[in-house]
């Protein structure tokens, strides 16, 4: 199922589902069921195995016998959820009409998805007394027998959201799950610091091995799972995961289960970008629990297992039997199987290769990596080279361009200097014949007919001059 000599990690569609065919996502931690089908398995696995041993009269147990003591621990799980929610073995006389009740109910169709605050406030007005009543009552209840075993905690959750969800039958299925998202969190939130990592269980043991045994694989590359390389040039600068690797990280900080999902949605979604950056193509299946195992080996989250059992105990059944959400989470324990019994097979290593990379003996993976960043490096140097070459030649054209304008505007300045001085001194030559003239005293004043020739003479040469000058400035 796991390893594959082409291409490393393989996994079908067929292997993510529950293996009672229901349809739905299962898990390795229901041994391959799904949440519905293992707790329908594990809740009658006492009632239906048969008894052989004698009764204190010597008597085998009987079938009847049987179901006389199923039907008795029927009715006390029955008697133990009224107290629960009503304080009291019967359920409550109501008070208030079908009227009024299902005014109550429609406030809570409006919702929006996420409005957390919003169904905070629905919930706290005066129609919705006997839900918030129910949900107080229950929360109460919890944190004072927060000894319980943490399965029959679980079972008792799981329970309260069978029950609440009853109220709004007549919603959709849409609307149900919208307002069951909005208990969850109230409710987890709550109880989070009471059954989180439970003193009945051993999940802190666990992940303590578990965090161990992912320590010690930090020598595994992207080449060794047969994930498609990124693009070098980022991966360069930074681990393309980056993103990835701190949403898994992030998961811890959570309390309400469906944000712990939430951080391992937005977990997949980073890896399935880059790795359909990588192919240019979107990514398959393969590809992306193999990326995920990459992310998990290095990020190693902190309370992995606890925070997975968390989500499996206390989460909504919807939430890991369907959906994105369901098939994400699906993936991330089929990693941390793959983990758990990671070998030299599995990594197209040979035995004895696999023993030295464990026992620090050798690390070849270090000097690929290295070699792999000289070499990519060198590469950027090389391409950096030629577009500063380009830069170069393209100063050099502009640089000459411009001691080419220079130059062609300086010609032209002088030349028109010239030409200005030459018009200077014309009009200076007919100034002074014209002062001479005038100034002669032998010579008999002009006629006004002798007069005009001579101005217009003057004038007409002193507009040519002009119209030559501005036509050498370019006007």
């Amino acid at each position: 199922m796991w390893t594959d000599k082409q291409r490393g990690i393989r996994v079908s569609q067929e292997e993510l589902l529950c293996k009672n065919a229901c349809g739905y996502y299962g898990n390795p931690a229901w041994q391959g069921l799904c949440s519905k089908c293992w707790r329908e398995r594990a809740r009658p696995a006492g009632a239906q195995k048969p008894d052989t041993r004698p009764t204190n009269d010597g008597a085998p147990l009987t079938f009847s016998k049987f179901e006389e003591k199923k039907n008795i621990e029927k009715g006390r799980r029955i008697t133990t959820m009224r107290r629960l929610f009503w304080g009291s073995p019967s359920p409550p006389k109501r008070q208030e009409s079908s009227e009024g009740l299902t005014n109550a109910l429609k406030a809570y169709q409006s919702l929006e998805p996420g409005d957390f605050t919003g169904f905070l406030k629905i919930l706290r007005s005066p129609p919705s007394q006997r839900l918030q009543s129910q949900c107080t009552a229950f929360l109460k209840t919890m944190e004072a027998y927060h000894d319980l075993p943490v399965q029959k905690q679980s079972d008792l959750v799981q329970d309260f959201y069978q029950s609440f969800a009853e109220h709004f039958s007549s919603f959709t299925d849409t609307q149900v799950t919208k307002i069951m998202e909005h208990i969850e969190k109230l409710i987890m939130t709550r109880l989070h610091k009471w059954v989180f990592c439970h003193d009945s269980c051993d999940d802190e043991q666990k992940d303590l091995a578990l965090q161990k045994r992912i320590r010690s694989f930090n020598w595994v590359t992207l080449q060794m799972l047969s994930v498609p390389i990124p693009d070098k040039k980022t991966a360069v600068t930074s681990d393309p995961f980056l993103s990835a690797i701190t949403a898994i990280i992030e998961m811890d900080a959570k309390r309400a289960p469906q944000d712990k999902l939430a951080c391992v949605s937005k977990c997949s979604q980073h890896v399935f970008e880059v790795l359909s950056t990588s192919n240019n193509e979107p990514a398959n299946a393969d590809d992306f629990l193999s990326g995920l195992i990459y992310v998990v080996l290095k990020a190693n989250p902190p309370r992995l297992h606890s925070n997975m059992q968390y989500v499996i105990r206390f989460g909504l059944p919807h939430s890991l039997m369907a959906g994105e959400s369901g098939y994400y989470f699906t993936n991330l324990s089929c990693a941390v199987a793959f983990i758990e019994k990671l070998d030299g097979p599995a990594l197209n290593l040979s035995p004895e290769e696999f023993d030295s990379y464990m026992l620090r003996q050798c690390a070849p993976s270090v000097g690929n990596k290295r070699q792999e960043v000289v070499s990519d490096t060198q590469h950027l140097l090389e391409e950096l080279k030629g577009r500063q070459e380009k830069l170069d030649q393209g100063m050099d054209a502009l640089n000459t361009e411009l001691q080419k304008w220079v130059q062609a505007v300086h010609s032209q300045v002088d030349e028109a200097t010239a030409q200005f001085s030459l018009v200077q001194k014309e009009i200076t030559a007919q100034s002074e014949l014209s002062h001479a003239v005038s100034s002669s005293s032998n010579v008999a004043p002009p006629q006004e007919d002798d007069k005009q020739p001579s101005l217009l003479v003057l004038t007409d040469q002193h507009m040519i001059c002009t119209c030559i000058l501005f036509e050498d400035e370019g006007f």
